[in-house]
């Protein structure tokens, strides 16, 4: 039985990952996404500060080819103590 999603396979999906203002959480975030795909492309990664300087959003646009591929890129990031939120 195949799980039901409004995403039609391969398409560019956006993940965003959030943690404390760290200089290595996009690497570590990059990281933990190039488990999963087989690159990342030129200009894909974006970071942007919260209002207070004290957290950090960092976003990576993939190639996704399945819902099991983004799950297991969001069960990863969620398990990694430095990343406090992955949508």
């Amino acid at each position: 039985m195949s799980e039901e999603t409004l995403l039609e396979f391969p398409c560019q999906f956006p993940i965003k990952a959030m943690g404390k203002n760290d200089v290595e959480l996009d690497l570590l975030v990059v990281e933990i996404i190039l488990r999963h795909v087989p690159e990342i492309k030129e200009g894909a990664v974006t970071t942007r500060p919260s209002k207070g300087g004290n957290y950090t959003a960092v976003t990576v646009t993939i190639e996704a080819t399945s819902k099991k591929q983004l799950d297991a890129i969001y069960q990863d990031l969620t398990d990694h103590p430095l990343v406090l939120m992955a949508l």
